[in-house]
């Protein structure tokens, strides 16, 4: 731990209107000084608009491994003033403000604004780049490449959108396809078809597209179709605030659909992992058949950082098991109705049970394939007394903020949703509890999520038997201050 973190990053903001070129710029400088070797994270905050309203773009960067923006900024580039006094609290002393340089300048040439500043040695050469620059949905989508996709469908709609964007610029004559139907509703339906022909097909929307799903998701559980589905959490309920995050959709993911049925719901926290999910999702559907969703959000999506992503790590794994239309000398069927082992309709309670049964025999060889699985995660002092849980996007300024924590903390990141492994996290939080004993009592286990429910940590109390009654919740639509995050911690492990 860093006795002053701050020292050692640096924070460059980009305001101005919508249509101003903001996101561009923001992008420029990242990439920019990621190619000088630093590690960056940008994010971006931006209203429901076309045009007008406030956008801005925060970039952090240091020599060090960074997991997460931060407020106080070195250097303000706006193309108005309106931006100026919405961020003026956050300036540091000595900020320089560029207001005389156009915002697509900066884009053609990012090391204008570092010049008459006292961070004009950061605009040479570091070192050798580390990884890429990435956001969590392009990370996202290129696993499902790597897994063999062939198929994307999807409506538009924030924050999921550069899924479409993304997948749709990688088409090919004989390989990728890309398809925008009119709704979530077709474009869930068409997936559906696909698959049953012998396709590996992904959809994706934001939640409310997801919930427009819900009828033919339940297909897939009956069905026993394999399909990835990616859903991105905004502020919600109804609209929303459609451009801002939450992680208010945990219980909505993991109980999707009607009726029973298994299905595996992974939450990454950073583009590494989102990678990993698009491609594990993609074999984990084909091989047990059944539905597999990978729960983003706003800020997993679109805000980027400094990743090292291993493409060649990836295998298409299929199931020799399976056959589709065409197959000489087979029949295959498909129906939305309860049926017995040859696809034949039935209302028999005695089928119905045991088709129920067999369905439901696969999530014991889910549970199985966990053991090989990074279903948690475990960061900072694993001999630690007191515990930090947490899951999806929360990771970045959880394991930002542990850079200021006062004493040394262990950190558990959830990844696996459903099924849950409530063995391997019951551990992980109770730990040894001799040990735990030995500290009179004073053990705390912590939950930060950005919901108001505590959804985790209802979960786990469900899962494990473990309540946890010390949380820190924000669902303002706001993502975490790591510096504000690491205050809260302290003063609750004192």
């Amino acid at each position: 731990m860093s006795e002053n973190p701050q020292s050692d990053i640096f924070t460059i903001g980009v305001g101005g209107a919508a249509g101003d070129g903001v996101k561009k710029a923001g992008i420029k400088i990242g990439a920019f000084l990621q190619s000088l070797g630093y590690q960056v994270y940008i994010s971006f905050d931006y209203p429901s608009l076309i045009r007008g309203g406030h956008n801005f773009a925060r970039i952090s960067f240091s020599k060090n491994k960074i997991w997460n923006d931060h407020a106080k900024l070195d250097i303000l580039i706006v193309s108005n003033e309106g931006s100026v006094e919405i961020h003026r609290g956050e300036l540091k002393e000595g900020v320089k403000i560029i207001s005389d340089i156009p915002l697509p300048k900066i884009s053609e040439d990012p090391k204008v604004i570092f010049e008459g500043t006292n961070l004009a040695a950061f605009a040479e050469s570091f070192g050798e780049p580390k990884g890429e620059l990435i956001d969590g949905n392009t990370a996202f989508a290129r696993g499902l490449q790597a897994a063999g996709l062939d198929f994307y469908l999807a409506y538009p709609m924030t924050p999921s959108t550069s899924i479409l964007h993304y997948l749709a610029s990688k088409q090919t004559k004989e390989g990728l396809k890309v398809i925008q139907p009119e709704n979530e509703i077709a474009a869930i339906n068409m997936a559906l078809g696909m698959v049953y022909a012998g396709k590996r097909v992904a959809v994706g929307s934001a939640t409310g597209g997801f919930a427009l799903m819900q009828e033919a998701f339940s297909f897939t559980g009956m069905a026993e179709l394999p399909l990835v589905v990616a859903v991105s959490q905004r502020q919600a309920p109804a609209t929303g605030a459609p451009t801002h995050s939450s992680q208010s959709d945990l219980r909505f993911a993991i109980h999707s659909g009607h009726g029973e049925f298994p299905r595996i719901v992974i939450t990454p926290g950073d583009p590494e992992e989102s990678f990993k999910a698009g491609a594990d999702a993609m074999n984990l559907a084909w091989k047990f058949q059944v539905p597999v969703i990978v729960l983003l959000d706003k800020i997993l999506s679109e805000h980027m950082m400094t990743s090292a992503i291993n493409t060649d790590s990836v295998l298409v794994e299929k199931n020799e098991n399976m056959i589709f239309p065409g197959t000489p000398d087979k029949v295959v069927k498909v129906t939305s109705y309860e049926h017995d082992e040859n696809g034949i309709t039935t209302e028999k309670a005695e089928d119905i049970k045991r088709a129920v049964e067999r369905r439901f025999a696969k999530l014991e060889n889910i549970k199985s394939e966990m053991q090989n699985r990074e279903t948690a995660k475990i960061y900072g002092d694993p001999t630690s007394e007191n515990v930090v849980v947490f899951w999806g996007s929360t990771k970045a300024p959880v394991l930002e903020a542990a850079k200021y924590f006062n004493k040394p903390i262990k950190l558990v990141q959830i990844i696996w949703l459903e099924p849950f492994d409530a063995e391997r996290v019951k551990r992980e939080l109770e730990g040894n509890p001799a040990f735990a004993e030995s500290y009179g009592g004073r053990r705390k286990i912590i939950c930060v999520e950005g919901n108001r429910g505590g959804q985790l940590a209802s979960l786990i109390r469900e899962k494990t038997g473990i309540e946890i009654t010390e949380k820190i919740l924000k669902y303002d639509s706001q993502p975490f201050d790591p510096e504000v995050l690491a205050e809260e911690i302290n003063k609750k492990v004192m």
